[in-house]
């Protein structure tokens, strides 16, 4: 796996610090992710694009010099223009060689474990860590020995108001690829047609989770797994609900 570079590292760079402005975006906590040595982002998907997990790499490039890894849905690698953008932008679907080069470069691999599930909900569930049982992102800490650091934000799930379950309604009409059919109108109309609407995302960057290190869990003890998986979600909501609060206090 490359470093992001050429047009798509520059129409990433420029859009997402643009929106970082409309989104008076604010991260705290961030200096943990600036320590050396990779580290996998665990972070709640907020709707329907992870808004603030793409400004949060553009922050991060900014003061480190490369783009961090995200795992994305696997339908950006079946089409050939979108697998250019995301080549370009050092992006994968899954785990693989790449991954292990970034590790061996010391980078930081990023992942939201809800998805397309927890991103294009309807506006009645709203800042709810959904990731049921997926322990696919803690194995892939395990086996390249990476701590996990947990990330949420406020306002992410406020920037489009979602109409359905786009989730269930893509699996109900069957849509390739696992594609969600979400509704969610934003500022100035229908997404994806439309400005999100600028409200101010803060986000909050926790301390290293490192107990699944040099042999702490065994990535086929499913009941520690789970276990681990709770431990995880729970930080992330716990960072969500402060990170609401500090809007609420201010």
């Amino acid at each position: 796996m490359s470093r992001a570079s050429g047009l798509p590292l520059a129409t990433w760079l420029a859009a997402f610090r643009v929106l970082r402005l409309w989104h008076r975006y604010e991260v705290v906590g961030i200096e943990t992710l600036l320590r050396p040595g990779a580290k996998l982002i665990v972070a709640y998907h907020g709707r329907p694009l992870a808004l603030d997990q793409c400004m949060l790499t553009v922050s991060l490039y900014e003061r480190l010099g490369y783009l961090p890894h995200g795992i994305i849905h696997g339908f950006f690698g079946q089409n050939r223009l979108l697998k250019w953008g995301v080549d370009g932008l050092g992006f994968v679907t899954g785990d693989g060689p790449g991954i292990e080069q970034a590790v061996a470069r010391g980078e930081h691999i990023l992942v939201q474990p809800g998805g397309t599930k927890e991103g294009c909900r309807s506006f009645r569930h709203r800042y709810e860590v959904d990731w049921g049982e997926r322990l696919g992102y803690l194995r892939l800490a395990i086996r390249h020995g990476l701590p996990i650091v947990p990330v949420a934000a406020d306002g992410v799930d406020d920037v489009y108001i979602g109409l359905n379950d786009g989730y269930a309604l893509g699996r109900r009409l069957r849509v390739p690829a696992g594609i969600p059919v979400w509704l969610g109108i934003g500022a100035t109309g229908v997404w994806p047609l439309s400005l999100s609407i600028p409200v101010k995302i803060t986000q909050l960057v926790g301390e290293p989770i490192e107990r699944h290190l040099n042999g702490g869990i065994d990535p086929s003890d499913r009941a520690a797994l789970l276990e681990l998986n709770q431990e995880v979600r729970g930080a992330v909501q716990s960072l969500m609900d402060r990170a609401r609060g500090r809007k609420e206090a201010a």
